[in-house]
C-alpha cells in the first residue's frame, strides 16, 4: 500500500510539473522568501500576469488558443 501512494504520489508530481499547474505554488514561495512584505496575488491574477508577459514577448510570436 505505501508503494502504491508513493507511485500516485510521483504520478501527481509529474503531472503538475508537466502541465505547469505548480508554477503558482513556486511563485507564491519565492514571493514569501524573497520578498515578505510584497502582497500575494491571487491564483487569477497570477495566471492573468502570465499570459500578458507570455502574448507580450515577440519571441513567442503565436498563441495557441
Amino acid at each position: 500500500m505505501r508503494s502504491l501512494r508513493r507511485a500516485l504520489r510521483a504520478v501527481r508530481w509529474y503531472v503538475r510539473e508537466l502541465t505547469d499547474e505548480s508554477a503558482y505554488d513556486r511563485y507564491v514561495a519565492h514571493v514569501r522568501k524573497d520578498h515578505p512584505l510584497a502582497p500575494v496575488p491571487t491564483r487569477r491574477a497570477f495566471e492573468r500576469m502570465r499570459t500578458d508577459r507570455q502574448e507580450s514577448d515577440p519571441r513567442q510570436g503565436f498563441r495557441c488558443c
